[in-house]
């Protein structure tokens, strides 16, 4: 057998190495790389699941065609290849470049992704998105207070004598965190979870605080209006590098009996956590993604931020706000959120944007020229964009769709063509992680079965059909790639490329502990808890806010949706395959004991979850685990399983960051008649 060291590059905090041994040109193994210290155990059971999603006979491994009664057949690459280049030339020549959609999602990481923009710039231009529909809320508050979105090591973790986990659920989303959560309890740290759920991570922890979804911030406020008050703030730490802590410390009308008002936790609750994290000698909070997926996730991660800025814990080990860090992406020349911002001067004329968060109503806004072709890649924006129903409308209307997919999506199944897309094993790449500290080759390990071309050869052929010069534009011909990828990679400096091809590096550049050297890329060049560019850029106040949440007419219903990623899935990917289904429970609606008992419902009743936009069935499951007043349905579940919670969430932006608030929704869930 033949070994080889690879990474999956799936939108997921771990990103895991692991050892890919193969027989005969087929993948045969996967077994952990201990190697990276971040994740020493190996993949998850999605990771282990790629030999299946290598060679899953559902798997896509030939270019498709729409038949005239909605069927697909199979057609050969060429002609795939030309009747796209055909709609497109035509498009652009009848309407110009902005009449073609071109929609990419974060299925799939590493630096190939940037051939699509070459080719597009190529084009002439495309309508694009702007956006993302994962974290961009908390990317932007964390970079208006620090300057810089990043963390200490993983690893650093077990240095902790405090560990509040603020919405984030490890145990399912990011399973190597617990070994190192694991390891502070044995050092002796407390460990603290703060979620409306009752989550698998919350089963490993001391203490469990469930606020009211969407609340986090008043909670926070509160918190940190006692450690003030009783004189528990670092005032030295403070001091030397905080800006704007006396207006903050002045602005703090949350007093622990107004926050349990709005939170249902005790105020005598709210004092004991609060006195507990100012009186931890290092202290880290971890925040999820989830809790900044509302109208006010911005200004709820500002709140949540504050608590270890005032206690000093920033820039030592064991300590610090760990929502992401992105210092493995060295070579993006502009890192995110700074991408967010939409400069109406930039980009012209190569682009026209419209928002993820709000796709459907900004497509049927658009003025000329109207959509002609769409090309969907990485991603499946029919079950996991915002009012999923517009989503589809809007696609409808597209004459010419093109998706590159792996598996019969529901996004694929829109499609006029579809184009298999490459599985991990089949073309090299460098990925990079918002986690670990790793910046990792991923080589190629086998060849793709029946006509799958990576997209980047995709691209080199259709610019050769339609007369581009693809390789002036940096599209790479088929036997350029491994060149184009070194050269790519070979103007950064940080690390040794003959080392990045055998194992995973951590760049020169990486500063740990996170913030250390107290230098902080902001205008004052301080921490900022009084933020101009917080009012500049977003209209929101320049203090860390609690806001309370839109409901969009909604008020009336009595349940707020929350939709969590769970273990067995990254999204829509991965829940199609045997293995995982063979181990995961068929997916179901989770409610409250009291509020089923209200409503007449046990587990596995038929339901009706609704609103004003919409309904969806399904099956209910009654748990203790969900707090009163919410429903759970898992994020990313295909119609035909029973999906489509999407299309019950109004399209809306954060408060900051364009991203997408989908834990705003009320609905309201009845039993089905039998």
């Amino acid at each position: 057998m033949k070994e080889f060291i690879t990474v999956c590059p799936r939108n997921c905090y771990s990103t895991c190495t692991f050892r890919v041994f193969t027989e005969g040109g087929r993948v045969k193994r996967i077994l952990p790389y201990e190697g990276n210290l971040a994740t020493p155990e190996g993949p998850c059971i999605k990771g282990l699941s790629y030999l299946e999603r290598e060679y899953s006979p559902d798997r896509l491994i030939y270019p498709l065609r729409r038949q005239a009664d909605g069927s697909f057949a199979r057609i050969g690459t060429d002609e795939a290849l030309s009747i796209i280049a055909e709609r497109l030339t035509a498009a652009r020549k009848r309407r110009g470049p902005h009449s073609v959609l071109f929609y990419k999602g974060s299925g799939y990481s590493g630096l190939s992704n940037d051939i699509a923009g070459s080719f597009w710039r190529l084009f002439g231009g495309a309508t694009t998105t702007y956006g993302n529909l994962c974290w961009p809320a908390g990317l932007e508050a964390v970079r208006l207070t620090l300057g810089e979105v990043k963390h200490n090591l993983p690893w650093d973790l077990a240095n902790a004598s405090m560990i509040i986990l603020w919405g984030k659920n490890s145990a399912e989303t990011n399973v190597q965190e617990m070994i190192h959560i694991e390891k502070a309890r044995q050092n002796g740290a407390r460990v603290v979870v703060i979620d409306p759920r009752r989550t698998l991570t919350a089963d490993k922890a001391d203490l469990l605080i469930r606020p009211r979804p969407g609340t986090d911030a008043a909670l926070a406020l509160a918190i940190a209006r006692v450690i003030i008050d009783r004189g528990m703030a670092d005032t030295e730490f403070i001091s030397r590098h905080v800006k704007g802590f006396d207006k903050f410390a002045s602005s703090l009308e949350m007093t622990p009996d107004r926050a349990q008002e709005i939170t249902g936790i005790p105020a005598d609750e709210i004092i004991r956590l609060a006195v507990m994290t100012a009186g931890a000698e290092r202290l880290t909070v971890v925040a999820g993604y989830g809790l900044q997926r509302y109208t006010n996730g911005g200004q709820t991660i500002r709140s949540i931020l504050s608590i270890p800025v005032i206690t000093g814990m920033i820039g030592k080990p064991g300590c610090g706000f760990n929502f992401a860090s992105l210092q493995s992406y060295i070579f993006d020349d502009v890192k995110e959120p700074l991408s967010y911002y939409p400069d109406p001067d930039a980009d012209k004329p190569f682009r026209r944007a419209i928002s993820m968060a709000t796709f459907g109503q900004d497509f049927f806004a658009l003025k000329e020229p109207a959509i002609e072709v769409a090309w969907i890649e990485r991603g499946n924006p029919v079950i996991q964009l915002p009012g999923s129903g517009e989503v589809r409308k809007a696609l409808d209307s597209v004459p010419f769709k093109v998706v590159v997919e792996q598996f019969m999506t529901d996004t694929a199944t829109m499609a006029d063509i579809i184009l298999p897309a490459k599985g991990i094993f089949e073309q090299a790449d460098v990925v990079g992680s918002y986690w670990n500290p790793y910046t990792q080759y991923k080589p190629r390990v086998v060849d793709p079965p029946g006509e799958v071309l990576p997209e980047s050869e995709i691209y080199w052929r259709l610019a050769q059909i339609m007369g581009l010069d693809g390789s002036a534009a940096g599209i790479p011909a088929p036997g350029d790639y491994d060149a184009w990828l070194t050269e790519r990679i070979s103007h950064t400096p940080g690390f040794v490329r003959e080392e990045l091809m055998q194992k995973p590096v951590i760049p020169e550049q990486n500063e740990h502990p996170a913030y250390g050297n107290m230098k902080f890329e902001t205008p004052s060049g301080r921490i900022e808890l009084s933020s101009d560019r917080a009012v500049k850029l977003w209209g929101v106040s320049p203090l860390p806010t609690y806001e309370p949440l839109k409901d969009f007419g909604e008020e009336h219903l009595p349940l707020r949706l929350m939709t969590p990623n769970i273990a067995s899935r990254i999204h829509s990917q991965f829940g199609n395959l045997a293995v995982i289904r063979s181990v995961v429970e068929e997916p179901a609606w989770e409610i409250s004991v009291g509020d089923a008992r209200r409503r007449g419902l046990t587990s596995g009743d038929g339901v009706r979850i609704f609103n004003s936009r919409g309904e969806v069935t399904g099956k209910v499951k009654v748990t203790a685990r969900v707090r009163s007043g919410s429903l759970v349905f898992p994020n990313g579940i295909w119609l035909g399983e029973g999906g489509g919670v999407n299309r019950l969430i109004a399209p809306s932006e954060t408060d900051m960051g364009h991203g997408a608030a989908f834990h705003n929704t009320r609905v309201d869930i009845e039993k089905l008649a039998p």
